[in-house]
């Protein structure tokens, strides 16, 4: 298991790394364009797209993917070939219906949604105006992006995960075209980024077809409810639409809060949340995404030892990369910033205002990750209402510490509300594995912890030192921010290496190894 694992997360995370590049060039290109806090375009295009995105998490790689993966991992192991082919065209029949009448729903009722979701809008009427119209142009991407992830589900359940991690980066190449080539042929740019996501939804589901054709399971669409598997999958994605809607329902109701602040609010959070999502994804997601279906197998095998043996693996790596990555996003969260955004109509203020927001989201940065990782260990299992119960309480601490902060500190209290809630959530996650015997953690934990929680002290340390004071990085040239950012983040790396060597880790520790201490390579 070993080497697969790791050779399937250093694929995933390669193919994730080359999407959030393109996806900083894509804000980058997004920054100049139309900015944060010197017009209404900015925020008006962020929360038109945060509506399709959170629909794209129930019925995408959140919810219906979290059902579907166990079901046909089982399918593939248990039935015939034939079967498993039957049970994909069914789902793809059924899911395609349901996905046509919510995107109806959606571009018909986008001025409600609008009125509901961002409330200040409406004291802006172009705003309100302008999100509304780019609403009913983005959200035909959900049926297109829900059906792709679906296609990823089969591909990563063959352990094919190459393409499934590429995909996304069609997504930003598609907006970067837009923002460069179609915006300015328009009298209104920011039009050209919502007809850019239509766009790359077409283009992400053309790109998958191939290789679901290669594995011989292109779906041929049947419509049949009935179906055994299908209603297994319903059955289990009606309460993880809760569970994932969670982190979502977080957003929004941070967005309606954001709405009610100064113009600016709502980009300075999606912009920093987007630095945030960088280790996020590259790590995090692509950790998860890997360890799914191989928790599934498992399961599905009453490989109960095993399945402990690999969540371990899991959880000592989320320590090991997410806490000096919080820490470093903290520390450099101004000259990140700076560095990448501060042109064009993305001024000073806006840089400093993210930076706040920044490092509230940074402080939570280990707290997501350990929920990817943590939530796999129920959904593998076919147990869907757990993370649901949990992800309430978690969405009910945020909206209560939201209400709290918002006021003392603003667009930073609405991000550290979410850290918190998300600190909440992982440590229930994993109450519940261990008093359920589901997960037992291997010797060497409190050894591993401190190890790891000096070399990041050292790292922060040399890193706090080396920043400097934001205006600073505000006034050097663009070249010397790259340098200097650079040359910064590499001896952090180095810095954090050394001491993980100097203090006893070795790479060779950090392989997943059966209980008699044999290699595992299923």
């Amino acid at each position: 298991m070993t080497r697969k694992l790791i050779q399937s997360t250093a694929v995933t995370g390669g193919m994730t790394l080359i999407s959030r590049i393109t996806g900083l060039v894509r804000d980058i290109v997004f920054a100049g364009l139309i900015g944060a806090g010197a017009g209404v375009a900015a925020d008006a295009f962020y929360v038109a797209f945060r509506i399709p995105n959170f629909l794209r998490r129930i019925f995408g790689e959140g919810a219906f993917s979290q059902a579907f993966v166990p079901v046909f991992a089982e399918y593939k192991t248990r039935a015939t070939p034939e079967d498993t082919r039957a049970f994909v065209d069914h789902m793809t029949g059924v899911l395609g219906v349901i996905l046509f009448i919510v995107t109806l729903i959606g571009v018909l009722a986008a001025p409600i949604l609008v009125m509901v979701l961002a409330p200040g809008f409406l004291d802006e009427p172009h705003k309100y105006d302008l999100t509304v119209q780019m609403l009913r142009i983005m959200f035909p991407y959900l049926l297109f992006v829900s059906l792709v992830a679906m296609a990823a589900g089969i591909l990563n359940t063959y352990g094919k995960f190459a393409a499934a991690a590429f995909t996304p980066v069609l997504l930003n190449l598609c907006l970067i075209g837009a923002a460069l080539w179609l915006a300015p042929r328009m009298a209104e740019p920011v039009l050209a980024l919502a007809w850019g996501v239509f766009l790359a939804g077409v283009v992400q589901l053309l790109f998958q077809l191939p290789f679901l054709r290669a594995l011989r399971t292109l779906p041929r669409p049947r419509l049949k409810p009935a179906h055994e598997g299908v209603g297994r999958v319903f059955k289990l994605m009606l309460p993880a639409i809760f569970g994932v809607s969670v982190s979502q329902v977080n957003l929004l109701v941070n967005t309606l809060l954001a709405s009610f602040l100064v113009t600016g609010s709502v980009s300075w959070l999606y912009y920093s949340d987007r630095i945030m999502e960088f280790p996020l994804g590259v790590f995090g997601i692509a950790l998860a995404t890997v360890i799914l279906p191989s928790l599934s197998r498992k399961h599905v095998a009453n490989s109960h030892e095993e399945f402990s043996y690999l969540l371990d693996w899991a959880l000592r790596w989320v320590v090991l990369i997410g806490l000096p990555a919080s820490v470093a996003l903290v520390v450099l969260s101004g000259p990140m910033l700076a560095t990448l955004f501060h042109h064009g109509a993305f001024n000073a203020h806006d840089v400093r205002m993210s930076a706040d927001a920044l490092m509230a989201f940074s402080a939570g940065l280990l707290a997501f990750i350990f929920i990817k990782v943590l939530a796999p260990g129920f959904y593998a299992r076919q147990d869907t209402k757990t993370p649901v119960r949990i992800g309430i309480i978690a969405m009910l601490v945020n909206i209560v510490l939201s209400l709290v902060l918002v006021f003392p500190l603003k667009h930073t209290g609405l991000a550290l509300a979410i850290s918190l809630a998300a600190f909440v959530n992982a440590a229930l996650l994993y109450r519940r594995l261990r008093t359920h015997n589901v997960y037992r953690p291997l010797p060497g934990w409190g050894a591993f912890l401190l190890r790891v929680a000096l070399a990041t002290a050292g790292m922060g340390a040399l890193l706090a030192w080396g920043a400097g004071d934001i205006e600073h990085w505000l006034a050097a040239p663009t070249r010397d921010r790259v340098i200097q950012l650079a040359l910064w983040i590499t001896a952090g790396l180095l810095t954090y290496g050394g001491l993980m060597l100097a203090l006893g880790v070795r790479p060779t520790q950090m392989l997943l190894r059966k209980p008699d201490g044999a290699h595992s390579d299923d």
